[in-house]
């Protein structure tokens, strides 16, 4: 669906029902203004459109700060090395888009494009830009659409930034135009970010080939407070950290779903993980007896005969040492 037509059914939904639009951000120099009709929506959604043939300046990128909400997170170095040498090489293609800076005199705010504006900054290159007058929600639709069209976001990295939006006091409505989803999409990432800790996804980092689905499966595992707190030990060791983003998720899945060892007691029952061996204890004067139940019982009997021997002496050795 076009994106005009949905936000047309988007504003005549809301025109049906009579609900007022809620209030946009308003802090931080941000614009005060409220939402009147989600039509202006429409004409903010277009902006991206709307920068075709327009001027284009060179600027000293020192002068451009970060947009006030980030929408990456770092750690794509080698797409970042591809996209320096490529401008060393060609210069620089596409220009990024500014805005005049909301509350510092002759500086500017990036609303999409800061990978240029640091590789101009590495390069010592000027960087070439588009300076247009965008209040906050204008700045976050366009930066938030230009991205989606690239489609070079992760799941988490969109989810992180609706999550910001959202904290920022943003419309849903808003956030859904700006990352272009449905409603039940935006429920599904604000349900992911709500459940992992901020802490674990920066940990974690872009893993740009792992989608919605198996965050959700993170978060489910991380709904367990031993899990939580286990995943917080765990992004803290040096191999986890030195470790590419994909491989650090699956890494920490993979270390949650390790069950814990069990230690079975005099006279108690004991249980595998899988539930494929069950044993019951039961210590009498000289006699320990061991009873095995469930599917694995015949093999693990058998398994327990074969190598007897060696147990004991594994035995041996260990009680000696202590």
């Amino acid at each position: 669906m076009a994106r005009r037509d949905v936000l047309l059914g988007i504003t005549q939904a809301d025109a049906k029902s009579g609900r007022p639009v809620a209030n946009g951000y308003a802090s931080r120099g941000a614009s005060r203004s409220m939402i009147s009709s989600l039509s202006e929506l429409a004409e903010k959604a277009a902006l991206v459109d709307q920068l075709q043939g327009e001027t284009v300046v060179e600027l000293d990128p020192d002068l451009v700060d970060a947009s006030f909400v980030s929408d990456r997170m770092e750690g794509d170095d080698q797409a970042f090395e591809e996209l320096v040498a490529a401008i060393r090489e060609r210069g620089q293609d596409t220009p990024v888009l500014v805005r005049p800076h909301p509350s510092v005199v002759g500086r500017y705010q990036l609303v999409f494009g800061h990978r240029r504006v640091r590789a101009a900054k590495l390069l010592a290159k000027p960087v070439r830009a588009i300076v247009k007058q965008i209040d906050d929600i204008g700045h976050v639709i366009a930066q938030g659409q230009e991205n989606s069209a690239r489609e070079n976001l992760s799941f988490i990295e969109r989810a992180a930034f609706a999550d910001r939006l959202v904290g920022l006091g943003y419309d849903r409505a808003i956030v859904q135009v700006a990352l272009a989803i449905d409603a039940p999409m935006l429920t599904r990432m604000l349900s992911v970010t709500s459940r992992v800790p901020a802490e674990v996804i920066a940990a974690i980092g872009p893993a740009k080939s792992v989608g919605r689905d198996r965050w959700i499966d993170l978060a489910q595992l991380l709904e367990r407070p031993s899990n939580s707190e286990k995943a917080m030990a765990f992004i803290g060791e040096a191999a986890f950290r030195s470790a590419g983003a994909d491989v650090r998720f699956d890494a920490l899945v993979k270390q949650l779903k390790v069950a814990p060892k069990r230690t079975a007691t005099a006279g108690s029952a004991w249980e595998a993980g899988d539930k494929a061996l069950a044993a019951q204890f039961k210590p009498s004067g000289k006699t320990y007896t061991v009873a095995l139940k469930a599917k694995n019982a015949g093999k693990f009997g058998r398994y327990l005969a074969d190598n007897i021997d060696r147990l004991y002496e594994e035995f041996r050795r260990d009680t000696e040492n202590n």
